[in-house]
């Protein structure tokens, strides 16, 4: 099947590769609202997930749904409708949307290196290449003097070792974690603290992040959103009382947050390495002035933002992706 020529106003075939859309979060969800622009603008929205996924003769192509999605009016009501899967390899489309959240698992890289096959000018958002340098703990790593102090290890001695250096209390967490999942906070004179040494590391056979432990003030745990390395907007999640993770699937609040000059510095570091990789929508997580995260897998917290800052984000998301496909399809010939 051809593509129509590039041009103003050209209506897109657009697909996200997602996690099952019955089981989102409408609330949190960054990608149902991309979803719902590029359906404003008329585009054809197509929805699959890593089931329907497959490479064929070398190219990759899936079972794609055209999909419709809403707002439901009332509690119970659907917030997406399905048409006949049609078999189309992924070449066919003009963008596809990486969403399948982590965790960062063999499977993930999996995908992510299957995607890398898509040829041009069907344009893959974030670009599969840049997802595959690495999960969000090691990303950060790549800017460490932004950090703060940080050791990756399978060594028990070792984690005891750095839990003196930074003061008796750090934060460790588990490298393919998500959303909080398996955070704990370690204090030297903790009872459960060798129990906990012994169960981050299973016993020492599997690598954990530790991390200098900083308080989630009232400047609490930032996130920023970068498009083409250039922040948009940023909120903060507070931690709910008696617990350490702010983030809002551990229960954690938000409120609106201020971009500061140290904040700017941070983003323009990591914003102008992503831009260079094709990471083109980046969450950074920063907190007390310094770099915990780079979210490149299906950052999220758009409509936290969009809330508090009275924006609509997903708009320039896709104004932007328009032109990523225009550029892409004018240096193919257009064909």
């Amino acid at each position: 099947m051809s593509k129509k020529k590039a041009g103003p106003g050209r209506k897109l075939e657009i697909a996200f590769f997602m996690d099952p859309i019955e089981k989102i979060n409408l609330e949190t969800d960054t990608t149902f609202l991309l979803m719902l622009e590029a359906q404003a603008r008329k585009h054809r929205v197509y929805y699959f997930t890593p089931r329907e996924f497959r490479i064929e003769n070398g190219a990759p192509a899936a079972a794609l749904r055209p999909v419709r999605v809403k707002r439901p009016a009332s509690p119970g009501q659907s917030h997406y409708s399905l048409r006949p899967a049609e078999e189309r390899p992924l070449s066919e489309l003009d963008l596809v949307f990486m969403r399948v959240d982590p965790p960062y698992s063999l499977e993930y890289v999996s995908l992510c290196q299957a995607l890398h096959l898509v040829p041009p000018p069907t344009v893959v958002v974030n670009r599969p290449r840049g997802i595959l340098l690495g999960n969000e703990k090691f990303l950060a790593l790549r800017f460490a003097d932004l950090m703060p102090p940080t050791i990756v290890t399978h060594e028990i001695g070792r984690l005891r070792e750095f839990l003196e250096r930074v003061g008796g209390k750090m934060v460790l967490k588990p490298l393919a974690g998500f959303g909080g999942e398996g955070v704990v906070v370690v204090d030297k004179d903790h009872t459960n603290r060798e129990a906990l040494l012994s169960l981050m590391t299973d016993n020492g056979k599997s690598a954990v992040l530790a991390q200098k432990y900083l308080p989630v003030t009232s400047e609490g745990d930032k996130r920023i959103i970068l498009l083409s390395g250039e922040p948009m907007g940023a909120v903060l999640r507070m931690p709910r009382p008696g617990d350490h993770r702010a983030n809002l699937h551990a229960g954690g609040s938000y409120r609106k947050a201020a971009i500061t000059d140290r904040d700017r510095e941070i983003c323009s570091r990591a914003g102008a390495w992503a831009r260079r990789e094709g990471l083109w929508i980046v969450g950074l997580d920063i907190i007390a002035g310094h770099l915990t995260e780079v979210n490149v897998t299906s950052p999220t917290l758009v409509r936290q933002i969009n809330e508090l800052e009275g924006v609509n984000l997903e708009r320039r998301i896709l104004d932007f992706c328009e032109y990523l496909s225009e550029t892409a399809r004018a240096q193919s010939g257009g064909a």
